[in-house]
């Protein structure tokens, strides 16, 4: 098992709730959570603290929640956890977001297991309110959406967010020549699949995402998240500062 691939008895579990679904959505889960090298670079580096209330704006049929809700009940052996990785985060609680119906639908059948650790909103993420987080994940959503809606999206993640919390943004670097034009590609097959018309996309050079977020005041480091594909996919994680505390006495 590489560095970047979920062990085989994690994933069996998180995918396990789709089964009754259907094959589609059994064998999307199974392929998405298999082959994004996002999902297992999420636990292998801790980016999910346990107890996190984790906003996932674009959450599709909700499979970062299977896979978070998942872990709960149970220890790091039964899932064959890999050495090097960090802890398994427990107890996280999810409230995704997501447009289309029938992908909330989805999650809330698959996963309705998990009661009030994971709620399903259906809604256009430029307009619905995102409530408190501490961590929030945007993979592969934003470039959907014009460059002005996404400037307000990320202010109003900011602002959803706790002090010392987290956004975990996804996005392709524009700059990359083929592999970002693989991409983009890729993203218009799956956006007819999915049974929307193909967008226009709004893409930026890897660059410019970084300016964006520090302007907005995020402390800005950058990972590759697109190994195993012909992509140029980055992961950014942003950190909001925690506020200093004044211990002199008055």
């Amino acid at each position: 098992m590489s560095a970047d691939t979920l062990p085989a008895a994690l994933l069996e579990q998180a995918t396990a709730p789709y089964r009754p679904l259907g094959k589609f959505a059994w064998h999307f889960a199974r392929g998405k959570l298999r082959g994004d090298p996002a999902f297992a670079g999420l636990l292998q580096r801790g980016l999910v603290p346990a107890g996190a209330r984790l906003l996932d704006i674009g959450c599709g049929q909700g499979l970062l929640a299977a896979l978070l809700g998942s872990l709960d009940g149970a220890s790091p052996a039964e899932h064959a956890w890999p050495a090097g990785w960090a802890p398994a985060p427990t107890g996280v609680t999810v409230r995704g977001i997501e447009l289309l119906p029938r992908e909330v639908q989805r999650a809330r059948q698959a996963l309705a297991h998990l009661g009030e650790r994971a709620e399903f909103v259906l809604g256009d993420m430029c307009r619905t309110d995102f409530g408190p987080a501490d961590v929030a994940v945007i993979l592969d959503v934003l470039h959907y959406v014009s460059y002005a809606a996404q400037d307000d999206l990320l202010r109003r993640v900011k602002a959803a967010l706790a002090p010392g919390g987290m956004l975990l943004l996804r996005v392709g670097d524009a700059s990359a020549g083929l592999p970002f034009k693989i991409s983009n590609w890729i993203d218009m097959v799956v956006a007819f699949v999915r049974g929307r018309r193909l967008p226009q996309l709004y893409c930026r050079p890897l660059s410019q995402w970084q300016k964006l977020l520090r302007e907005l005041g995020f402390a800005v480091e950058t990972l590759p998240m697109h190994q195993g594909t012909p992509f140029a996919n980055f992961l950014l994680v942003a950190r909001l500062a925690t506020p200093a505390v004044d211990n002199r006495e008055t």
